[in-house]
Order: structure tokens, then C-alpha cells, then sequence
């Protein structure tokens, strides 16, 4: 359950639908509601309700049960309790299944046996014939009357219509042969075989369906169920639903981090593989941040909870994932638009093959064989699994990968955008001022370094912890008399030396040509100096990515315009743009106009997508037709975005876009293979070239088809 500007959004568990115009009639029917905006996922089974203050769970509930089907509030105790309940009707029907087998095989048997001139001496009895099938008919089958009868009741009509209508007019028509002795063929075996071949359908789709889900039930397995949690001075095991911030927790070699918190002692690494899809350990010591889940690899780590319960970066996650694979992607609505007028039209049309047939032949049995085949194959269950299915596997192999995706309309986005403007701190840079250059005069560099960081020691600026970061502990000195002047420098007695660290302009070094020189690349010029003599210069600069010249060069690959945004000095901002491969960037940029300068790049037509990490970049993640948050930023900019990097890696950005294109190749092919399925199979049975038991087959693995077509996704890697 999650909250919004507009209501809260309640996720049910939906028991019940069996093709595309079951959820299309329910989704309708709840957004009929007062106080309710839905979407009904069949694949997944879920509805997501968004309620305002007038409805609540219990609304929709009703309205589900009265629509014909049953819903139940989605929790954690709630999706075990499913799937429980879900392999004891799996294997119930697969008894079901068998026994439907074994009392269809002697019926579609005798039909090998029936060929020749005596074939019909073959036959077998019909009143044995009759005794085979109705209990097909009638107890295997009956899921098709239910459905049917509540399809109808809600005003609708779905694929259980279809199956239930055209099976009881072949038992029916061949009941009244046998009981009445007629000189017609009867057509027990094409009722049963059809509801044989429907059941193996559902039990493989069912089996193909549970699979699509894997991500949130692999995701939902990685959470430690138990916390080693400090009480009164003493170590004790306590579930991990107990804890609350600020407790304190151990995490011991070979355990996983209960939840959410900061390392307050000990040092360690950690393997975030299944946060950032990052093989590599993390290294982890005091004030770094531990997430629920990952693995400890060495040492000992005691650590205060920050996130819990819901709160936990595992948590949202499962959330987002479980949002993503419950919305639509528009490529979706033309499948929605058909299934809702489908089988009132199928119905029509076979009623039509049925009349056309008897006035050309004065054949009754033919006429009702052929409009039975147009009922049994005019199944639309492909069509409604096309898109879910395949968006169900795309977002759940992007959480493996540390690619979050916030909504279907995002990832279908994706694929199709022209122009990506790039933050550059903490995007296409590390986002931490780093000591790139040491220009010692008459020191060694290790000697200018520690004279340095005596006079850094007790400051917190950025540049202060960049010199204090490349100086070795065994160099650090102390410093007497410690001034700082702001907005200049700092300066002190170290070892009996006077000195002075600060800008060229404030110790006279503005003109100095190797100053300019380092300053033109775009770097942070500071002067150590002892009177009026120079000692050293240090050059600062927050340093690109590793990856980010590879993965520009991949956008750049892909016909994507790639421009960079910064607040930075046009000399910075054009040499980090060069060493990067971009040829074009803003410079000067404030915080409040990167908006603005989305809406200018929108403004000359295209797809334009935003990459970025901080508060300042929320506003432009949001005027952006696709936008992307590094997940080590911001928690304001990942809420903003459509989709989230778990890895502060702009590879994730490519990897997220080549996400999209395979997906919606997927689903491409999943809505063409079930419109040509029907295009064809409806006038093939109308024109009498399909019988029933063909029919039925065709349709069962039509649904297979799509589903197992959308589970090939799961070989997409990223960087690939």
C-alpha cells in the first residue's frame, strides 16, 4: 500500500479472470466506482486501486465480488498464503486434468479406427459415448459454466463464453442423435477433447505465468527474517519486523544486513550484487551506509538501523517492481480496446457461420461443427497476456540489474528517446572533489601533501577533504595557530613554518602560467606557500566516472543527442565535456533553470530524457519526457524520476534504454503473433477448414506461445 497527492493505492490479489476481457470488464467496472481509479493486470492477477477519502478496501472488494470475481488485500502474509493456495488448485487440476484425459482419450481413440467402409462399425455405443462425455462436460468443464454465468451476470463476456457455448452445442446436439436415434454423427469427442486441450493450456500458462513473477518472489526471499539486536548491553535474536530506527544490530561474517543502517564500528566488505547488479564486494567502514539484504563478507559490523519495515531500500524495490508490473504500457490500450467488443463479435460471427452453413449444405451438423471451431479458436487470452507478461519479465530482469522502473509507460518511453541531458556532478563525475595534480618546489609530493593536510585537518570543505584524502596517515602533521580567512584560504604554523593554503589570487599566483594551464582543464587551482615563496600547487577536480566515456560513446552509438548540464564555468564544463565525448553542453546553469533548459531542448521536437542525482535536479527530472535518477542520489530525485539507478554508473543509463528496446520487441511480437493467430483461425473455422478438436488445440497454444515468448527476456543482460 503506498500514499499519493491523490489518494492511497491498494494492491489486491484478484482470483477468478481467465482471458483479457475478464480484466478489461473488471477494470471497468471499478472505475465506474465513486472514489476508485484502477488497473487490472491479468498476468499478474493484481488490481491497483487508487482510493480517495469516500471508498475504501472494502468498496472494492465488493464491487470485485459483484463484477464476478473475488479480490483480497495484498501483504506479505497475503502472498504466502497465495501461493499456497495457488500450487493446492495447480495440483488439483492437474488431477482434474488427467482424469479429463482418460475419459477423452477412448472417444478422439476411436477415430483412428473409423476410416474404411465399415469404419462406422467401429464406433464406439453411443450411450458409452454419452457416459464419457458428460462428465467432461459437465464436472471437468463446470469452471467454464462458472465463468460464463458470471461473466454474464457483470454485463461482460469473456473466453469461458466462447468454450462453455460451443461445447454444449456439440454435447447438446449429439445428446438429442443419441437419445432420439437419429441418422446424424455425434460429436461427443470434439466437446471433450476441446475442454482437454483448454485445461492443458491454463495448466501450461499457469506454469508460464508463475514464472513471470519470479523477480518480486526472488526479491521477497532475500529479506534475513531474524536481527541480532543490542538490548541492555546483551546480544539477542529478534525478528526483523521488531526492529525500529536506532537500534543497534550486529551483522557477523556470512550474514545478511537485516535492514537499512549506518556502520557505526567495524570495518568490512560487502557484496551489493543484488542491489546494483555489481559482482564486486563494496567496501564498508564507519558512517558508510548498509542496505537489507547484502551479504557481509569479512568482518564484524555493528551498525544503527535507519530503514525499516517498509522503509528499507529492499522494500521499495519490491514496491516499485511490483508497481511497474502492474501498469499498462499504451502500446496495451489497442489489445484493451479490441477484447472489450471480442467476443460479443466472435459470438455474432459464428452465429453467422452457423445460419450460413445450414442454408448452403441443409447440413445442421456440419453448420453447428464449423460455428463451434469459430467459438473454441476465437479465444483472447493471447492477446490480453501479450504486453503484462512480457513488462512483468522486462522490469523484474531490470531489478536484477539495479534498473528500476517506476511504469510500463516509462520503459516503453525509453526505447524511443532522440536527446539525454546529463547532470555532471555525481553523474557523469564521481561527485567528489579528488587531487588530480601535486606541483612541489623544493618538496617531495608526499611532503607538500602533509604540510597541507595539517593546515585541512579541522575543515569540512570539499577541498579540504580532497587533500586530506590523498594524504597518507603516516604524513599527517599538526598545525599551531590554525586561521582560516574565508573565501580565500587557511593558513598556520606547521613544524615552525608560517604557512599559507589557498586560491592563486589570494597569494599572487593568479598570473602564474601553469596555474592558468591547470585552470583551463577545468580544475581547482590551491597554493601552498611559505611568505612569499611558492612551495606547491595542488590541483582539484571532481574526475569523471571510469565508465562514463564508454557509455556516452554508447548513446552517442544509438543516434541519441547527448548534452551536458552544469552550474560550472564554461573553461570546466568544456573540458570534462571533452574528456567525456560530449560535443555539447550548457554551462552556468542554476539549479532552478535546468527545467528550463529541458523545456528548450523539447521545444526542437524529440524524445528528451533527464540523468540526474540531486535535489536541485528534481524539477528538470519531472519536465522531462523520461527521466533518470542515479540511486545514490537524492531520495527527492528518485521520486521524481521514472526510473531509478540503483548504480551511480551512467552504463545503467544504456543498459535501462536496451532494456526498453527488448521489451518492446517482445511485446511487438507477442500483440502480432496473437492478431495474425485470430485473423487467420476465425475465417478458417467459418470456412470449415478447422474442426473443433483442432481449434481448441491451436488456442491452447496460442497463450503458451506469447507467455513463453515474453520468459526469452530473461536471457537480456545488461551491457549487451
Amino acid at each position: 500500500m503506498t500514499e499519493s497527492e491523490t489518494g492511497r493505492v491498494v494492491e489486491f490479489a484478484i482470483g477468478g479472470m481467465t482471458c483479457a476481457a475478464c480484466s478489461a470488464r473488471l477494470e471497468k467496472v471499478l472505475n465506474r466506482q465513486s472514489g476508485m481509479q484502477a488497473n487490472v493486470n491479468l498476468a499478474a492477477e493484481r488490481a491497483r486501486v487508487r482510493l480517495s477519502a469516500e471508498a475504501d478496501e472494502a468498496a472494492v472488494v465488493a464491487a470485485v465480488a459483484k463484477a464476478g470475481f473475488s479480490a483480497t488485500v495484498v501483504d506479505a502474509q497475503t502472498r504466502a498464503h497465495e501461493k499456497t493456495e495457488k500450487l493446492r488448485v495447480y495440483r488439483s487440476e492437474i488431477r482434474r486434468f488427467w482424469i479429463s484425459v482418460a475419459l477423452t482419450l477412448p472417444l478422439v481413440g476411436q477415430m483412428f479406427f473409423m476410416f474404411g467402409e465399415h469404419g462406422h462399425m467401429n464406433e464406439l455405443p453411443r450411450w458409452f459415448q454419452l457416459a464419457l462425455a458428460t462428465p467432461v462436460q459437465f464436472w471437468i468443464g463446470w469452471r467454464f459454466y462458472d465463468g460464463a454465468f458470471k461473466s454474464l451476470r457483470g454485463g461482460g463476456a469473456n473466453m469461458d463464453v466462447l468454450v462453455a457455448l460451443g461445447t454444449s452445442m456439440a454435447w447438446g446436439f449429439s445428446t438429442v442423435v443419441t437419445l432420439f436415434a437419429l441418422n446424424q454423427h455425434v460429436y461427443f469427442e470434439g466437446g471433450a477433447a476441446v475442454i482437454t486441450l483448454v485445461l492443458l493450456g491454463k495448466l501450461l500458462e499457469a506454469r508460464a505465468k508463475a514464472r513471470t513473477s519470479e523477480a518480486i518472489e526472488s526479491l521477497i526471499r532475500l529479506q534475513p527474517k531474524t536481527a541480532r539486536v543490542e538490548r541492555d548491553g546483551q546480544w539477542i535474536d529478534m525478528p526483523v519486523e521488531a526492529l525500529m530506527p536506532g537500534d543497534i544490530f550486529l551483522v557477523r561474517p556470512g550474514e545478511s544486513v537485516p535492514v537499512d543502517g549506518e556502520l557505526i564500528e567495524g570495518e568490512s566488505s560487502v557484496n551489493e550484487a543484488m542491489l546494483t547488479g555489481e559482482s564486486m564486494p563494496v567496501g564498508k567502514q564507519a558512517g558508510d551506509k548498509v542496505f537489507a539484504a547484502t551479504a557481509n563478507a569479512e568482518g564484524a559490523m555493528r551498525c544503527r538501523a535507519t530503514g525499516v519495515g517498509e522503509h528499507t531500500l529492499l522494500a521499495g524495490i519490491i514496491r516499485m517492481v511490483g508497481e511497474a508490473q502492474g501498469s499498462k504500457a499504451p502500446v496495451q490500450r489497442l489489445a484493451d480496446q479490441i477484447s472489450a467488443v471480442f467476443v460479443p463479435t466472435v459470438c455474432a460471427i459464428a452465429l453467422l457461420t452457423l445460419a450460413g452453413w445450414w442454408w448452403a449444405t441443409g447440413d445442421f451438423a456440419e453448420a453447428l461443427v464449423n460455428a463451434v471451431a469459430v467459438l473454441v479458436i476465437a479465444c483472447p487470452c493471447a492477446l490480453g497476456l501479450a504486453t503484462p507478461t512480457a513488462i512483468m519479465v522486462g522490469t523484474g530482469q531490470g531489478a536484477r540489474s539495479g534498473i528500476l522502473v517506476k511504469n510500463a509507460e516509462a520503459l516503453e518511453r525509453a526505447e524511443k528517446i532522440t536527446v539525454l541531458a546529463l547532470d555532471k556532478t555525481g553523474t557523469l563525475t564521481c561527485g567528489l572533489p579528488q587531487v588530480t595534480d601535486v606541483v612541489p618546489h623544493g618538496l617531495t609530493r608526499d611532503e607538500a601533501l602533509g604540510l597541507a593536510a595539517a593546515l585541512e585537518e579541522n575543515s569540512e570543505h570539499p577541498l579540504a577533504r580532497a587533500i586530506l584524502a590523498a594524504t597518507p596517515a603516516v604524513n599527517r602533521k599538526k598545525a599551531a595557530n590554525f586561521k582560516a580567512q574565508p573565501g580565500c584560504g587557511v593558513e598556520g604554523v606547521v613544524d615552525g613554518r608560517a604557512l599559507r593554503l589557498g586560491s592563486p589570487d589570494w597569494l599572487g599566483l593568479a598570473e602564474s602560467s601553469v596555474v592558468a594551464e591547470l585552470q583551463r582543464a577545468g580544475k581547482t587551482v590551491m597554493v601552498l606557500a611559505e611568505g612569499g615563496e611558492t612551495l606547491a600547487l595542488f590541483a582539484v577536480a571532481d574526475t569523471l566516472r571510469p565508465t562514463s566515456q564508454a557509455a556516452v560513446k554508447r548513446l552517442r552509438e544509438r543516434g541519441i543527442r547527448v548534452v551536458m548540464l552544469t552550474g560550472d564555468n564554461a573553461a570546466t564544463a568544456a573540458a570534462i565535456a571533452a574528456e567525456a565525448g560530449i560535443a555539447e553542453f550548457r554551462a552556468g546553469i542554476l539549479p532552478g533553470d535546468k527545467a528550463a533548459a529541458i523545456n528548450e531542448l523539447k521545444s526542437g521536437g524529440g524524445l528528451v530524457a533527464m540523468v540526474g542525482d540531486g535535489i536541485n535536479d528534481a524539477p528538470a527530472l519531472a519536465a522531462a519526457d523520461v527521466s533518470f535518477a542515479i540511486g545514490a542520489g537524492s531520495d527527492t530525485a528518485v521520486e521524481a524520476a521514472d526510473l531509478t539507478l540503483i548504480r551511480s554508473d551512467l552504463t545503467s543509463v544504456v543498459d535501462a534504454i536496451d532494456l526498453s528496446a527488448a521489451t518492446l520487441g517482445k511485446i511487438r511480437q507477442n500483440l502480432f503473433f496473437a492478431f495474425i493467430y485470430n485473423v487467420l483461425g476465425i475465417p478458417l473455422a467459418a470456412l470449415g477448414w478447422l474442426n473443433p478438436v483442432v481449434a481448441g488445440a491451436a488456442m491452447a497454444m496460442s497463450s503458451v506461445s506469447v507467455v513463453s515468448n515474453s520468459l526469452l527476456l530473461k536471457r537480456w543482460r545488461p551491457g549487451r
